[in-house]
């Protein structure tokens, strides 16, 4: 992702816990600081699942 950091920024202080996958890909869809490629990125990458914090979203992600 090029937008590394501002992922991780926004997943610690704008998001909601617990969310699930299709939670967290509408949620970076509507984001406009985000690139189409990392918003792509972020949806293949990321697994199925229910994340109960950022920490987990972000060690999923590798």
């Amino acid at each position: 992702m090029q937008n590394l950091q501002g992922a991780i920024d926004h997943f610690k202080t704008h998001q909601s816990y617990p969310a699930t996958k299709a939670d967290l890909v509408a949620e970076c869809d509507n984001l406009s600081d985000f690139s189409e490629e990392d918003k792509k990125e972020f949806t293949e990458k990321l697994p199925e699942g229910t994340y109960n914090s950022a920490y987990e979203v972000i060690k999923a992600l590798g």
